[in-house]
């Protein structure tokens, strides 16, 4: 299957910043090995191997996107989650529900 120019660049990108540092800002989404379906930049999300065995989280805080996502399935409020852990911002929640998206969008279902 032919790769548009767009995959092609996330490609060349993803390769580069894996030479060096981890790329925290950048999710990459492939239904199979090698093929980059979708790259979408969160600011506020941070995957690092080293920390929280890999799993994303909020700005490199330890507080995974899991968590902020499922206190809001829970019915907590903005404010309620933000009284729960000062350290985060209102736009962390956003950003973590964005994120949450675009990663169930990628996927195929059952």
């Amino acid at each position: 299957m032919p790769s548009t120019r767009k995959e092609s660049e996330a490609r060349e990108r993803i390769r580069r910043d894996s030479i060096g540092q981890p790329n925290h800002r950048t999710l990459a989404v492939a239904r199979r090995p090698g093929e980059v379906m979708a790259v979408q930049a969160f600011a506020r999300i941070t995957v690092d191997p080293n920390q929280m065995a890999g799993m994303p989280c909020i700005r490199g805080l330890r507080i995974p996107v899991a968590t902020v996502v499922g206190m809001m399935a829970e019915g907590m409020t903005e404010q309620e989650i933000l009284d729960a852990y000062p350290d985060l911002e209102r736009e962390d929640i956003r950003e973590a529900l964005r994120f949450a998206a675009e990663a169930v969008r990628e996927r195929e279902l059952p």
